[in-house]
């Protein structure tokens, strides 16, 4: 049985432990919400945790809602180029960091204007990374409640966020702030390296009983 899942931006480790551990079907025909992880991600900085955001279009109140494959990304400040310097200050002193730079850079630098396959495309990359196959394999249709994929659409919620208990794992601010748990699957990397890959295969989630 496939777990159904929405791309989202640069995904919790949560969300790649799923990805890693399981056979993926991505939701592609759902409406976008607001507040949600499609377009935000979180990473540990000097001063905490910190929220990248990706700025979007919205549609006016005649067009009502808008389905998530049909959002496109605001490109009007170079928002790109701050998420990598952001990324960058926070990470340059993690032991991975140069070791994958190169390979993570070009997530900013590709001209895609669809947020939906923007997500996709960096999941890809990451995936590349870290040594995990990406599905490739979309909903055909939408369904409230799928009757033969597990339904774990509910990671993109921001809002419902779940202390999945993650086994903690050095990082680069960890001194001044704790361990902060569920970060974007880049602090794993970053922190963890080559590591990610077999930290990610023993995270437990029983998406089934959430």
């Amino acid at each position: 049985m496939k777990i159904l899942l929405h791309p989202s931006y640069l995904p919790s480790i949560a969300t790649f432990a799923v990805i890693a551990q399981h056979n993926v079907e991505w939701e592609a025909h759902d409406n976008f919400q607001k507040q949600t992880y499609r377009n935000r991600c979180y990473i540990a900085t000097d001063k905490g945790k910190h929220m990248l955001n990706i700025p979007i279009k919205h549609v006016g109140e005649k067009e009502g809602r808008q389905k998530y494959a049909d959002v496109i990304i605001e490109n009007a400040y170079n928002w790109k180029k701050e998420h990598w310097r952001t990324l960058e200050t926070a990470y340059r002193a993690s032991p991975f960091f140069e070791f994958y730079e190169d390979d993570i850079k070009p997530i900013y630098e590709c001209s895609t204007d669809s947020l939906y396959n923007f997500n996709l495309k960096a999941i890809r990359i990451i995936g590349d990374c870290i040594g995990v196959k990406i599905p490739i394999q979309m909903t055909e249709k939408y369904a409230l409640t799928p009757e033969n994929n597990v339904d774990a659409r509910f990671l993109v919620e921001a809002k419902k966020e779940k202390n999945w208990g993650l086994e903690p794992y050095n990082q680069v601010f960890e001194e001044r702030h704790g361990f902060i748990s569920n970060l974007s699957i880049l602090d794993l990397l970053f922190n963890e390296g080559t590591n990610a890959i077999s930290y990610l295969k023993t995270v437990s989630l029983n998406l089934q009983h959430v």
